[in-house]
């Protein structure tokens, strides 16, 4: 069960909520923070995509996400590495991520 459902079943979704919109709009309105975007893309692309359709991506949508999380994360990492090799790690930095026993008093996860 959606937690927007759960939430409305036990009644801690607000009244106006509840009160002011259908079942879907009020789902959209509590639970979804998406935006949808048209995109055209060439037919190879396309044909591409839907090889990945059902398996291992249940949507075209859902392949597209992926696609642009894996890419946004790419471009995250490169920035971190372009940060990294402007200002590189000290010989003390790195002697202290090689030494096992510097990391004694941080917290267990």
């Amino acid at each position: 069960m959606a937690l927007c459902s759960l939430r409305l079943l036990l009644g801690t979704l607000p009244a106006r909520a509840v009160e002011d919109r259908p079942c879907h709009a009020q789902w959209n309105a509590q639970c979804m923070s998406t935006i949808r975007i048209a995109v055209r893309l060439r037919s190879e692309l396309v044909e591409q995509l839907d090889r990945l359709v059902p398996a291992p991506h249940a949507s075209r949508s859902e392949a597209l996400r992926r696609a642009v999380e894996l890419y946004l994360y790419r471009l995250a990492a490169e920035h971190d590495a372009a940060v990294y090799d402007r200002m590189p790690l000290t010989e003390s930095e790195l002697s202290f991520a090689d030494d096992p026993e510097a990391w004694d008093l941080t917290p267990q996860w």
